[in-house]
Formats: C-alpha cells, structure tokens, sequence
C-alpha cells in the first residue's frame, strides 16, 4: 500500500501542473506530467497506467496487454474530449474502482490535456 501512496503522489504533482500561463502548448507541456504514469506512444513501454496514444474513440480497458482494473473494463466508456474530462476531473466518481487515482481539478489544465490527446 504504501507504494501505492507514493505513486499516487507523485502522479497528482505531476500531471496536476500547469503549463506555465500563455506558453505555446504543442501537447508535450500538457502531457508531460501524465508521462510520469503513461506512455504516450503507441509503442511505448508501458508503466503503471496504459499506453495514451490514440485514446480518443478507444473503448475503455482495450489494449490487450495492459491489466486494466475490472471496473475499467466493465464501463462501457469509449473516450471522448468529454468522457476524457469527466475521468481527469474525478476518475473515482466516473468509474468506481478504477485504479487511476490522479484527479485534475483544474478544468483549463485538463483540456489542454484533453486537446493534446485529441491531437495523437
């Protein structure tokens, strides 16, 4: 559990920072943070969350070689620009017992999150 603990801070200071306030964003800035947890290539080594490259139309829990937790896989989600900023404003809320931890609270930070996985 304890690891657990520590990922789960690690992976709020990272992908809860902001770009800094009116820097270009080309998608790197905005996702670097989520790195930390996630690959962003398609074939990227894989961490503690599932690869992020084309996500966007993707069921929920599909890439066959990534464990997704059970509540992932039975939600029914396809993600969307708005799935996607439901999940990073509250993942808890939108999928009980997933294990994605990292909430988003700011919604500028997440669509610059969500228009850089749109844009894979």
């Amino acid at each position: 559990m304890r690891w657990l603990a520590l990922a789960a801070a690690v992976s709020l200071s990272a992908c809860g920072t902001p770009s800094a306030p009116g820097a270009a964003d080309t998608g790197n800035v905005a996702l670097s943070g989520c790195a930390a947890c996630h690959s962003l290539s398609a074939d990227g080594a894989r961490g503690s969350g599932p690869a992020l490259s084309g996500i966007v139309g993707r069921r929920a829990g599909a890439l066959p070689d990534y464990a997704y937790s059970p509540a992932l896989k039975a939600s029914g989600i396809t993600w969307s620009p708005q799935t996607l900023d439901g999940f990073l404003a509250d993942p808890g809320k939108v999928i009980p017992g997933t294990r994605m931890m990292t909430r988003v609270p700011d919604p500028a930070q997440r669509k610059r999150i969500v228009d850089a996985l749109t844009a894979q």
